[in-house]
């Protein structure tokens, strides 16, 4: 065998010796695939933590507390109250200043009620969905942006190619082995990121969906209290 045509295949002397526009869509992958991880683990721990303290309020809210306690509670902890807490929170605050003003209408009430818990739990829901969006460009975009880098390496091979008199594999090899490479890590960003963007989307819509129900009932218990 010729020793011109001995390539060191290694993935790392792939990665270095490929050609420019090749190396910037790994950077490119790399670096999305980075701030994917990164996001999936915050919102690993954003999720689990909301759910965690719907829990533990919905277990007090039930227990028959005073709703004026709960109120002040959630007041005093506001920083560190989850999103139903924060939800009934405003809705009880409206509730409050609406019922203290005379010739106050029930329906009127309890449609300012249903509004401000309705305005928070859009915030709420916001914060929970922050960062999905991006999980779910990552998981579309990725695959095709490693197809550029594996377009583009193949083509950059068989151009090579115009330079040698008679082409063997060992010569178009390199050139494919890291266009390849490019499409790898294509995956390797956009699969995670699919498979948590599918996960955390189904997380948010369960508590979102606790959150209407809770509102509801909650809207109930306020409007048996105006009669």
């Amino acid at each position: 065998m010729n020793p011109a045509v001995i390539h060191d295949m290694s993935v790392g002397s792939l990665i270095t010796n490929a050609s420019l526009p090749v190396q910037l869509v790994m950077a490119l992958l790399l670096l999305a695939s980075a701030f994917s991880w990164y996001y999936i683990f915050l919102k690993i721990f954003t999720i689990k933590r909301a759910s965690r303290l719907a829990d533990d309020f919905e277990k007090e809210f039930w227990s028959g507390a005073d709703l004026n306690e709960l109120y002040q509670r959630a007041v005093n902890s506001r920083t560190a109250a989850g999103s139903l807490e924060r939800i009934f929170e405003s809705g009880f605050r409206e509730f409050s200043k609406l019922r203290k003003q005379p010739g106050m209408d029930v329906a009127v009430v309890m449609d300012g009620t249903r509004r401000a818990m309705r305005a928070t739990y859009q915030r709420e829901l916001d914060r929970l969905e922050s960062h999905l969006s991006f999980l779910a460009s990552v998981g579309s975009v990725s695959p095709y942006v490693g197809l550029f880098g594996t377009v583009w390496g193949i083509m950059n091979s068989f151009r090579g190619l115009a330079n040698v008199a008679q082409a063997t594999l060992g010569h178009v090899a390199p050139g494919i082995a890291e266009a390849l490479i490019a499409t790898a890590m294509g995956l390797f960003a956009a699969i995670p990121a699919v498979i948590a963007y599918n996960r955390f989307a189904g997380d948010v819509n369960r508590l979102a969906t606790r959150f209407e129900s809770f509102m509801e009932e909650f809207s109930n218990i306020l409007q048996r209290q105006v009669h």
